[in-house]
C-alpha cells in the first residue's frame, strides 16, 4: 500500500534533493500531521472560498510577506491558479501572448477558454542547451503585430531557475494596459534575501501564481495566487478558483500553507541567511570540477541569454562529458543515495531549499566531486544538440483541436498532418506541440532523439511512442 511504501522509503535514508521543499526535514514540521487534524469547515474553521476568519488571516500574513494586494491560498497547486488567471482575461476566441516553455497548465486553460495563443519563443543557449530568459523586446514586437492582446503570460523562474527581466516586460504590458500574469511556480522563496533576485510581485506583475510546495517547507500542491494591481480581474479570479478547487478543501493543506507562512514571518530572516551560507559554501566546493559544471549566481555574467539565474536551483551541466544527465541521476541515485528533481540529455537539475542541511548539500558537492574524478581525463564527449524548434504552424486553436476526432498513425508517418494532441515531457512540463499545429520532420526528430537520450514523451491519448492522434483536416 502507498502509505507502508512511502514509510519504508523515508526511512532508506535517501537524501531528497528535489521538491517538495519541506525535504522531509521534520524538525520544521509538525509530525503529528495529519489524521488528527483532517476537518471539513467545522464550526470556526472557516471556508476557503468564502474566508471570514482564520483563513482569512492566512490568505492575509500571505500578502503581507510578499508584499501583494492580495492573495489567495491554492490547495490544488499553481495549475488552479494558472487557470483561473488566464480564464478571468481572456475568453473565446480572444489572444493572450505566452511565452513557449510555459508549462502545460498554461496550454489547458488556452484550450478550455478557447483562446488564441500568440507565442513569444525563448532563444536557447548554446553551451548549457537551456531555454533563456524572454527578450523585454520580444514581447515588445508581439504587442505591436498584436494589438489586441488581452494578457501576457510568462514563466520565471523556470525550472532550471532562468529568470526573466520582468520589471520591463511589466513596464511594456502596462504602456497598452494590459495585465501581465507570472507563472512563478518554481519561485515562491524569491525576495526574501539579497542573496536571490526579486520575486515577481515585488517587479511589478500583475498576478503571481507560486507554488510554496516547490520551495518552501509546505506539502505537496501548496501555492498561492497574489494580485498586485488595479488591471488584475480579482473578481472573476475569485469566482473560477471555486470551479477549479474543490468544494471539499484539505485542512491539512491549508494548514501546512499557514504553517510555511508563519514560519517565514517569525524565522525567514535566519533561515535564508543560513541558506544563502550553505549554498556558498556548495558552490565553492563545485568549483574545482573539470568535467561537470554546475551554473550559479557567481557565473551567470558567462551566459548573456540569462537575464538572472536562482542560486536554489543546481543546474549540473554533463554535455561535454561521456555522461549524460539521465545517466548521472542514476549514478546519484544508485551509488550515493542523492535523488535529484530531474534529468535530460545535457544536464540534471537539484533543487534546494530552506530546508536543506549542510550536510545534505556537502553530500550532494561530495558525490559530484567524486563523479568528476571518476570521469575519464581523455574522454569521448557526447553532444546533446541544441535543437531550436521553430513555433509550429497551427491550423486551429487547441480547444477547437481538442474537440475534433480524427484517425491514430505512426509518429514517423504524422509529418504534415495536424495534432490533435499535446505532447511534451515530464518535467518540465512543456508541450514541444500542441493541438491544432502541423506536426514536421523537425518535431518527430527531435522527439525521437529525446526519446533515444531516455527521456520518455507523453501525450495527451497516451499511445506514444508508436501512435499519435492527428487528422489531414484543418478547417
Amino acid at each position: 500500500m502507498l502509505y507502508e511504501k512511502l514509510n519504508e522509503y523515508a526511512a532508506s535514508g535517501v537524501y531528497p534533493m528535489h521538491m517538495p521543499g519541506h525535504k522531509r526535514n521534520t524538525a520544521f514540521l509538525s509530525p503529528g500531521m495529519p489524521y488528527e487534524i483532517d476537518v471539513s469547515e467545522i464550526h470556526g474553521f472557516d471556508n476557503l472560498h468564502d474566508p471570514q476568519g482564520i483563513l482569512r488571516e492566512t490568505a492575509q500574513i500571505a500578502a503581507e510577506i510578499y508584499g501583494s494586494g492580495k492573495s489567495f491560498p491554492l490547495i490544488n497547486g499553481s495549475t488552479a491558479g494558472i487557470l483561473a488567471a488566464i480564464g478571468a482575461h481572456a475568453g473565446y476566441g480572444e489572444k493572450i501572448l505566452m511565452a513557449r516553455n510555459c508549462h502545460i497548465s498554461v496550454y489547458n486553460a488556452v484550450a478550455l477558454f478557447g483562446i488564441e495563443p500568440v507565442y513569444i519563443m525563448p532563444e536557447t543557449d548554446e553551451s548549457t542547451c537551456i531555454a533563456c530568459s524572454i527578450e523585454p523586446m520580444s514581447v515588445e514586437r508581439a504587442l505591436a503585430e498584436n494589438e489586441d492582446v488581452k494578457l501576457i503570460v510568462v514563466t520565471s523562474p523556470t525550472y532550471e531557475g532562468v529568470i526573466s527581466d520582468i520589471r520591463s516586460i511589466a513596464a511594456i504590458a502596462h504602456k497598452r494596459d494590459i495585465p501581465l500574469l507570472v507563472d512563478c511556480a518554481h519561485g515562491a522563496h524569491l525576495g526574501f534575501s539579497l542573496g536571490f533576485p526579486e520575486s515577481a510581485v515585488q517587479a511589478g506583475a500583475d498576478v503571481v501564481v507560486m507554488s510554496l510546495h516547490k520551495t518552501l517547507p509546505a506539502l505537496t500542491q501548496c501555492a498561492l495566487l497574489h494580485i498586485c494591481g488595479d488591471r488584475a480581474g480579482m473578481d472573476e479570479i475569485s469566482r473560477l478558483l471555486t470551479v477549479f478547487q474543490t468544494s471539499s478543501p484539505s485542512y491539512v493543506l491549508m494548514a501546512s500553507i499557514d504553517k510555511c507562512l508563519r514560519l517565514l514571518l517569525s524565522d525567514g530572516d535566519r533561515l535564508f541567511c543560513e541558506y544563502e551560507r550553505n549554498l556558498d559554501k556548495f558552490n565553492r566546493d563545485v568549483e574545482a570540477l573539470h568535467n561537470l559544471e554546475v551554473l550559479y549566481k557567481g557565473k551567470d555574467m558567462q551566459y548573456p541569454g540569462f537575464f538572472a539565474l536562482d542560486s536554489g536551483k543546481v543546474v549540473i551541466i554533463t554535455k561535454k562529458t561521456a555522461l549524460g544527465g539521465l545517466m548521472l541521476a542514476d549514478i546519484l541515485r544508485k551509488e550515493h543515495k542523492i535523488e535529484i528533481e530531474m534529468a535530460c540529455g545535457g544536464y540534471a537539475v537539484a533543487m534546494t531549499s530552506i530546508c536543506d542541511t549542510t550536510d545534505g548539500l556537502k553530500s550532494l558537492s561530495n558525490a559530484l566531486t567524486e563523479v568528476d574524478r571518476s570521469l575519464p581525463k581523455s574522454r569521448e564527449e557526447v553532444i546533446f544538440e541544441t535543437q531550436k524548434l521553430p513555433v509550429p504552424k497551427q491550423a486551429e486553436t487547441p480547444g477547437n483541436a481538442l474537440k475534433r476526432r480524427g484517425f491514430y498513425t505512426k509518429l514517423e508517418e504524422s509529418i504534415g498532418l495536424m495534432s490533435l494532441e499535446f505532447i511534451w515531457a515530464y518535467p518540465p512540463g512543456i508541450p514541444i506541440i500542441a493541438p491544432g499545429e502541423i506536426i514536421s520532420a523537425q518535431i518527430v526528430s527531435y522527439i525521437k532523439h529525446m526519446a533515444s537520450t531516455g527521456i520518455k514523451p507523453k501525450s495527451t491519448r497516451g499511445r506514444l511512442p508508436e501512435f499519435v492522434q492527428v487528422t489531414s483536416d484543418s478547417e
